[in-house]
């Protein structure tokens, strides 16, 4: 498999990791858009939001509570961010591998 995210997770590329666990891992964005983006993956390969199964349902809850942590880690907790998944080509989803982006840092705005 030629997925990015699987070589980070499998140590075959470098990460400025801020988290890392059995379950997953989270990482600053090489082209971040605010102070704050930390992408947070399951080290799981799994495509994107709909590919996610009933026997990932631990998973993904436990991702959630990863991001919570990242959020604390970051100092966003304290002031808010957004949390987002691309889904497809129409999202935007440029890596084909579930991921939650973490954005935060000074005031977001919403352009649709």
């Amino acid at each position: 498999m030629d997925c990015i995210f699987c070589k980070i997770v499998n140590g075959e590329l470098p990460s400025q990791k801020v988290y890392e666990d059995e379950f997953a891992v989270a990482f600053h964005d090489i082209n971040p858009i605010a102070p704050v983006h930390v992408l947070t993956i399951p080290k799981k390969h799994i495509s994107s939001l709909l590919d996610i199964g009933t026997e990932d349902k631990e998973l993904i809850g436990h991702l959630h509570q990863v991001i919570q942590n990242v959020a604390r880690i970051t100092g966003v907790d304290k002031t808010g961010f957004r949390v987002i998944t691309n889904i497809g080509e129409h999202g935007q989803q440029s890596v084909h591998h579930l991921h939650y982006h973490v954005i935060g840092g000074r005031q977001l705005e919403w352009k649709a």
